[in-house]
């Protein structure tokens, strides 16, 4: 790999851990003084996992991007997929904006829905340009879906 796709492959990393840092300026806060009070299902996981895990998916995304980039910005299928990719980037961030800076299970229950379907799309998307891309996405829409069902029974419990 030359010096310029090492760059890209940096960029492409950084933007995606700059969706968790944003989202994370919201959460921080929230988890000691509103979320640790909240009824929470048997299968919530502990607090300390959630960063590791998003740390982790946020990398993987940011590979995902970078292959499906790599195969060229000038072609309409690479720029769709990456628009798409864009647009679920901010939903990500804009639910942790929504559950734990705006204390909104509701709404954030409603734009996980969002979050989602985004997220498939991309992966659609991704995979018309690098099949390994979408692959690297799966783990992410796992990982929501787990949340969404989370979203779901904060939402009922409380």
């Amino acid at each position: 790999m030359n010096a310029k796709n090492i760059g890209a492959l940096a960029a492409w990393i950084g933007v995606s851990e700059l969706a968790g840092v944003v989202g994370s300026a919201f959460t921080f806060s929230a988890i000691s003084d509103w979320y640790a009070f909240l009824n929470k299902p048997f299968f919530s996981p502990p607090n300390w996992l959630f960063g590791p895990v998003w740390t982790t998916l946020y990398a993987m995304m940011g590979v995902a991007a970078f292959l499906v980039w790599r195969h060229g910005w000038k072609k309409p299928e690479t720029r769709h997929a990456l628009t798409a990719f864009g647009v679920q980037l901010a939903l990500n961030a804009l639910w942790s904006i929504l559950f734990f800076g705006a204390r909104r299970i509701d709404l954030a229950l409603i734009e996980i829905v969002a979050l989602w379907i985004a997220i498939v799309l991309t992966i659609v998307r991704f995979s018309r340009v690098s099949p390994k891309a979408a692959a690297l996405l799966l783990p992410y829409l796992a990982w929501v879906s787990f949340a969404s069902a989370l979203n779901v029974a904060l939402w009922t419990l409380n």
